[in-house]
């Protein structure tokens, strides 16, 4: 298993604080930051785990979650997925598992759940000392 997640974010901020964090960590991160360009990059790269923010400028994120897992592209359909929302409704969190989503995270991001919740799915990089 390799170490490349895809991030699928329209807050610059948010993405430069994910990037910091798990590139420190060794992870190679790829950068969507829309989601029709997110299940494109889903599709042309070989990626262990997907971020997923799910308010999204084009198509939200439990669209995103159903065309990954729909995908022709064999392993996206069991490529883990960590949604990532400001949504803090009674039953978003059910939405997202139920479009496909693996976990559910509420903004604001805690690192130290990021760096779990991301391990749990990808080990760290060899070599790497946590």
């Amino acid at each position: 298993m390799g170490n490349a997640i895809l991030y699928i974010e329209d807050n610059p901020d948010n993405m430069m604080l994910v990037k910091r964090a798990l590139e420190a960590r060794g992870y190679v991160l790829l950068e969507a930051f829309n989601g029709i360009a997110g299940v494109e990059l889903a599709e042309r790269e070989d990626v262990d785990l997907i971020l997923l923010d799910i308010n999204l400028p084009d198509i939200d994120g439990y669209e995103v979650a159903r065309r990954v897992r729909a995908s022709k592209k064999y392993a996206l359909a069991y490529t883990p997925i960590i949604a990532i929302t400001a949504n803090a409704l009674k039953g978003d969190a059910e939405k997202a598992l139920s479009a496909g989503c693996d976990v559910y995270m509420s903004k604001p991001i805690n690192i130290r759940e990021l760096w779990a919740r991301v391990e749990a799915f990808v080990p760290a990089p060899e070599g790497r000392d946590n």
